[in-house]
């Protein structure tokens, strides 16, 4: 399975609390956190969720 990296490069305040869920299902908590995760299909659409938000290193 190959691996993305994912970058929090926005604050979640005042965003919507189902993006915030998403943030923290990702694993991140600080901006310019990277975690490195497998790329699946669910892994794609939580970042396509939040894309405005986040930086992915492939």
């Amino acid at each position: 399975m190959t691996k993305i990296k994912i970058k929090l490069v926005k604050s979640t305040i005042g965003k919507p609390e189902t993006h915030k869920k998403t943030i923290e299902a990702l694993g991140l908590t600080k901006i310019g956190q990277v975690v490195e995760k497998d790329d699946t299909p669910q892994i794609r659409g939580m970042i396509d969720q939040v894309n405005y938000m986040v930086e992915v290193i492939e």
